[in-house]
């Protein structure tokens, strides 16, 4: 006999992973590593002094009402490269945000790329996203978020939802960016403004902190000055903005920049083209 339960909470996915390393031995090592839920970190081999995490989202994907929790702590003189395992999949809500929480903090000398691969929105999807870095004087950081409104390949778009993208970057608690990115509502008439989007469908941000900002840029801007997007550096900082029409085509212009950007390191080896 089946009984009905009215009311019933829908069980949600929720995660908090925490990693911090130290330098020992001139090699990045752990100094605290905490995994719970659905939150899990992974550390591959490098072949180098700087260490490799790829966060995983065991749910498979997050929708309302979702939570993950992120930090990362770069000791002093440490290298950490931050990615994921996959893209992260937003679906259609229900009820609720879906709600991710990123954390940095990158002490003296210290350098983490934060590299995700992309996030795809699907149609009805909502999600709040937050990225907050603090980072000493004399440390460097690199992050990229994209996101793709839909796999354009599947036929799909994304005609409305909620999506809030909120960064708040500090050196030495001084905030040295800031941005708020919202989209919803009308999310595919939104992106067809020319003032937008113009109709493109991939987006991404690239950011980076650190003495060679303005090097990086002459080398940046010849990659992007075809695209539908631009490159800016001041104040010790680099900004780049793309847009494309799909999420293969914006890859072949992302990676090429993160190259540059990592001094001709290659992407992650999870990430593949």
């Amino acid at each position: 006999m089946m009984i009905a339960v009215e009311g019933t909470r829908p069980q949600r996915a929720e995660g908090r992973g925490h990693l911090a390393a130290k330098l020992l031995g001139g090699r990045t090592r752990i100094r605290e590593l905490y995994q719970e839920g659905a939150a899990k970190i992974r550390l591959p081999d490098t072949f180098d002094a700087s260490m490799e995490a790829v966060i995983i989202n065991t749910s498979g994907g997050l929708t309302g009402g979702d939570r993950m929790d992120w930090s990362v702590v770069a000791g002093a003189g440490t290298k950490i490269d931050v990615t994921t395992q996959a893209c992260e999949k937003i679906y259609k809500a229900s009820a609720g945000v879906a709600e991710v929480t990123t954390r940095i903090e990158a002490g003296p000398g210290a350098r983490v790329d934060w590299l995700p691969q992309e996030t795809i929105l699907f149609d009805r999807a909502a999600l709040f996203r937050r990225l907050d870095v603090d980072l000493d004087e004399s440390a460097e950081f690199l992050a990229v978020e994209a996101v793709l409104l839909g796999r354009k390949a599947m036929g799909e778009t994304v005609d409305t939802g909620f999506f809030r993208d909120r960064w708040r970057i500090r050196r030495s608690g001084r905030l040295i960016h800031a941005e708020e990115l919202r989209l919803s509502e009308g999310v595919a008439a939104l992106a067809a403004r020319q003032a937008v989007l113009g109709g493109q469908v991939a987006l991404a941000t690239l950011f980076y902190a650190g003495p060679l900002a303005e090097a990086y840029l002459g080398r940046v801007r010849p990659l992007v000055e075809e695209m539908s997007g631009g490159a800016s550096a001041w104040s010790g900082k680099l900004v780049v903005r793309l847009a494309a029409a799909d999420g293969f085509t914006l890859r072949k212009i992302l990676i090429p920049v993160i190259s540059v950007l990592r001094n001709g390191a290659p992407v992650p080896k999870v990430w593949n083209l």
